[in-house]
């Protein structure tokens, strides 16, 4: 891009990702009419440090704006395995899950984008400006309203001034031939470092499976390839060892709550750049299409009403609307789960008592909470048993 700015666009999104890709097309689909650039800084397809984990809370976000099929072709998984140590519970998933490699999912949603009518442009934005005309990027695009959909080091967030989100996470990812121990399911195994860490491994089926190490960064020792990867070996035996196709990344990890990160105007962040990724188990997908979609639908209604100022103070509103109460419980549950013997005690619930194990799920891949039910059987399995016949005190 070169030349001088042209006030071309109603909306700007930085990043083609799930959360930016979903935002111009739910900006599309609420006004067909508006002109909608999607930026990204590379060429698609390509791949990300992701679980790849489509949960049906993403569907639920996509069918609507007619992307449903961005899992078509995958198989789809119904069992969950739960594991530390010799703890293990296993059970049927009360809504399959799909795992998509990124550069499939990311790849599909951007057509979705453009042929909603969005434009596709290779460009990293480092700098933007809001000004009397609309928001001015590189100095070089001009939008009426700017989405930044730009990931966990989203120069848009900088830009605005909000904070970097903390803590973090660090995780490393890879795919690995499919054992029959692996195969037509979801592991996660929780380690004995400083919770939240664990290891993964989802059967793509297509013959891989994507396996994967994270951990809270920054309480302790510097956390390196070697020892993530140490770790993914240590509890998925072979993952390691037969995995390619490495990538880490940084997962900023939702906080009690959000709205500070969202400034009035007409800039909106989602997804990454939003901070917003579910702090017990790393899902960030459902919050970048769940997000993505209301920052397009803000836009497009705060550019409706000739108000694209208006835009930043409806999206708060929104994301804290969705996501506000769920987002205290998972804070609860991530601190929570810092402590080894609650994560022990929630394995050994979901094994006794199926609406626990839903209610688990649910609350780490979508927008549960913690229900009386759930805390009341977290605490029964913290106490210690009484051996029979012995007196109540």
């Amino acid at each position: 891009m070169s030349g001088s700015p042209t006030p071309a666009w109603d909306l700007a999104v930085v990043g083609a990702g799930p959360a930016g890709a979903t935002a111009a097309l739910a900006a599309l689909r609420h006004a067909p009419h508006l002109r909608v650039a999607l930026l990204d800084r590379a060429d698609f397809p390509r791949d990300k440090c992701c679980g790849d984990g489509v949960a049906p809370h993403v569907l639920d976000v996509l069918e609507p704006l007619g992307a449903g099929d961005v899992v078509s072709g995958w198989t789809p998984l119904s069992r969950l395995d739960l594991a530390r140590g010799e703890r293990v519970v296993g059970n049927r998933m009360a809504r399959p899950v799909h795992v998509v490699p990124r550069r499939v999912l990311d790849a599909r949603l951007v057509e979705h984008a453009t042929a909603a009518g969005a434009t596709l442009l290779r460009h990293r934005v480092r700098d933007l400006t809001v000004g009397p005309d609309g928001v001015l990027l590189d100095g070089r695009l001009l939008a009426r309203v700017v989405v930044g959909a730009d990931g966990a080091h989203s120069a848009v967030r900088v830009a605005v001034g909000a904070a970097e989100r903390s803590p973090q996470a660090l995780a490393i990812r890879g795919y690995a031939p499919v054992t029959a121990r692996l195969a037509r399911r979801q592991l996660i195994r929780f380690g004995d470092r400083p919770q939240p860490a664990y290891a993964w491994a989802f059967d793509r089926g297509d013959g891989l499976v994507n396996v994967g190490y994270g951990e809270l960064a920054g309480d302790g020792e510097p956390l390196s390839r070697a020892l993530l990867l140490d770790q993914l070996e240590r509890l998925v035996p072979g993952a390691a060892a037969t995995g390619t196709d490495w990538r880490a990344h940084h997962l900023p990890l939702s906080s009690w709550g959000w709205g500070p990160e969202q400034p009035d105007g007409p800039v909106l962040l989602a997804g990454d750049a939003a901070g917003l990724v579910n702090p017990m188990t790393g899902e960030g997908i459902y919050y970048a299409v769940a997000t993505g979609a209301l920052a397009g639908v803000s836009a497009a209604r705060a550019l409706g009403a000739g108000a694209p100022n208006q835009a930043g103070l409806r999206h708060r509103t929104a994301v804290r609307g969705l996501l506000g109460r769920h987002l205290h419980h998972t804070w609860t549950a991530a601190r929570l789960t810092r402590v080894p013997a609650v994560v022990d005690a929630g394995i050994r619930a979901a094994a006794a008592d199926r609406r626990v194990f839903d209610q688990l799920v649910e609350l780490g891949l979508g927008d549960g909470r913690i229900t009386p039910r759930l805390a009341g059987r977290l605490v029964r399995h913290l106490l210690p048993t009484r051996a029979p016949g012995s007196p109540a005190r």
